[in-house]
């Protein structure tokens, strides 16, 4: 007898996390996008996983709000949020083929088409500003100085930033991190991140494990509710959004932002573009590609070279 579709959607789950190594916050994320089409489409047996069910769902999502922009009606649920629906639900129709069970094939669920992304950047002069920002005189300056800095120099994710400690080995030109997909990689160090880490660590008086904590009122409030001593991601952006103030920059500035800068500065630079794919810990030369139509010289020296010759 088979299962019913929660029973399995749970031995899904468990798959991907256990066999497949899938961290958990993406594991959470399937279970509440199938346990949504499961509610709207009243699905308790994989057989009713049909085109139609499919559909249906897909015009359920299509006609969500989306998020919330002040003073605004909200729009429609963005493409590519519906796509997470319908990936989660195809990896789950992939799972059960693999088990040898009767159900909707998986390449019957096509995603929907998102318009290319666009990337939000910052100009070297804003970028300059934003690292100049912090004051190093002072030990909250010093780590926020660190923070930049190791951003830029690495190119490391929010989450792989505040997962360091401070017994980062700083007589090495780079250090492993272990990223999205629980994927290993080398990432480097520049002259001015290994500085301006060596001043911060150097400034410290705690025994904390972190690299990167909270100080004053907040460090004090956390030791008291027993709460871990690092930096989470949300903090880290805050951080980085009152730099860019600081800076004067009137652009929205992210730890992604820094991301980019650090991938368009080696495009720009001659850097190819599967060693800033390597660098970047991106599965897919795909996701790297963004980049390039924003660094392309060649296309720029085609364009003055030739355009506007016949203009009088």
């Amino acid at each position: 007898m088979t299962p019913s579709a929660k029973q399995l959607k749970t031995e899904f789950l468990e798959y991907v996390e256990i066999e497949k190594g899938l961290s958990l916050k993406t594991v959470r994320n399937y279970d509440r996008y199938l346990e949504r089409f499961f509610d709207i489409q009243a699905i308790t047996k994989i057989s009713e996983i049909t085109d139609d069910s499919v559909r249906h769902f897909r015009l359920y999502l299509n006609r969500q709000p989306g998020m919330r922009r002040r003073g605004q009606t909200p729009d429609t649920m963005k493409k590519k949020t519906q796509n997470y629906y319908l990936i989660a639900l195809r990896v789950f129709l992939k799972y059960l083929t693999k088990r040898g069970y009767e159900s909707l094939a998986p390449d019957r669920i096509e995603l929907a088409k998102v318009p290319d992304r666009s990337l939000d950047l910052i100009t070297h002069q804003e970028l300059n500003r934003l690292m100049s920002s912090p004051d190093p005189s002072t030990l909250e300056g010093a780590r926020n100085k660190a923070i930049l800095e190791l951003l830029f120099s690495t190119g490391l994710r929010v989450s792989e930033l505040c997962s360091l400690n401070r017994d980062l080995d700083l007589s090495q030109d780079g250090f492993t991190i272990r990223g999205k997909g629980d994927k290993v990689r080398l990432v480097f160090l520049s002259l001015d991140a290994k500085s301006a880490v060596k001043h911060y660590l150097s400034a410290r008086k705690d025994i904390e494990e972190a690299m990167f904590v909270p100080f004053g009122v907040r460090a004090e409030a956390d030791v008291k509710n027993g709460k871990s001593l690092r930096l989470t991601s949300r903090s880290v952006e805050r951080i980085v959004k009152q730099c860019s103030i600081e800076a004067g920059i009137t652009k929205k500035v992210t730890p992604h932002v820094i991301r980019h800068s650090f991938a368009t500065d080696l495009l720009s630079n001659g850097a190819d573009i599967r060693a800033v794919q390597t660098l970047l810990g991106h599965a897919s030369i795909t996701t790297t590609q963004v980049y390039t139509h924003v660094t392309d010289r060649r296309l720029k020296e085609i364009h003055k070279k030739f355009h506007g010759k016949q203009k009088k």
